[in-house]
């Protein structure tokens, strides 16, 4: 059976099982459980705490596993990403009291508290900033305040907790983070079930993006309308019975699928739809 790590909580878990879910695997039931078989689909899942899987799969105990970019870099497991998966986007800023420094070589002397240590440090060194880090679990923007620190590397989504700390970011993003899946490092992805699995997810990925839309035309403005409606590899054409018209079907991006409508309603497109799309291959 294919091996895999699952978050068992956190902003990662929920949108990881609605995914696996999605690609027809089967999920737990309760929090509590801490592995599941699916034999259906040949899968054993394991839920491990985020910040551990990258270790279990770079250990080889596990096939593959579903983390953060960022717990996967701070980790200095020796695992790698194969599939990024599009949710928990995160970006990593330095902040600190206003005024205090403008970008990363202000930093050189002075200390920094994360809860991201390894991130933080490799960052300062492939920047060539000595600096002191100091480790901290969560609640880093009272370290200034409270004198552990001069300078905090955190998650910024909105900036408000910032704000409302008297902090503000500077310099340039220290990372941007998302959730993938990992693989330990030169394993490769040539095993039959691991492909199976990446391109499941990946089919979930392309089903969130794109939406199916079909509508008819009359022929002399079919090469307009395919130009606003290319699909992945050719739109499908097919004659209607009333002569002069042809029913187009084609799979366009959902996030401008209403665009496109308004331009096809505009050439004489009509009966235009769009219909979810739950599943794919490509």
């Amino acid at each position: 059976m294919l091996r895999i790590a699952v978050p068992n909580k956190g902003s990662l878990s929920g949108p990881a099982a609605d995914m696996l879910h999605e690609a027809g695997y089967q999920q737990r039931r309760e929090s509590k459980e801490l592995r599941i078989v699916d034999p259906v689909n040949e899968v054993e899942f394991f839920y491990l705490r985020p910040r551990d899987i990258a270790i279990y799969v770079a250990s080889g105990r596990l096939d593959v596993g579903i983390t953060g970019r960022d717990l996967l870099i701070d980790s200095g497991a020796d695992a790698e990403e194969i599939l990024p998966l599009g949710f928990a986007r995160s970006t990593f800023r330095f902040a600190a009291k206003p005024g205090t420094a403008t970008g990363t070589e202000d930093l050189k002397g002075r200390t920094v508290a994360t809860s991201y240590e390894g991130i933080v440090a490799g960052h300062l060194a492939d920047s060539g900033i000595d600096a002191s880090v100091v480790h901290l679990d969560g609640a880093v923007e009272t370290a200034i305040e409270l004198g552990v620190a001069e300078v905090i590397a955190d998650v910024v989504e909105t900036g408000t907790s910032l704000r409302n700390a008297g902090l503000e970011v500077f310099g340039e993003p220290i990372m941007k983070s998302e959730a993938i899946v990992i693989r330990r490092s030169g394993a490769g992805t040539e095993d039959a079930k691991v492909q199976q699995f990446l391109r499941r997810l990946q089919g979930v990925l392309v089903a969130r993006t794109y939406v199916m839309m079909d509508y008819d035309c009359r022929v002399e403005q079919l090469e307009k309308a395919v130009a606003l409606t290319p699909g992945l590899e050719s739109p499908t054409v097919s004659p209607l019975h009333n002569e002069g018209w042809v029913a187009v079907r084609a799979m366009v991006p959902a996030k401008e699928a209403q665009r496109i409508m308004d331009d096809l309603y505009a050439i004489g497109a009509r009966a235009i739809l769009t219909t979810a799309i739950h599943a794919c291959r490509l």
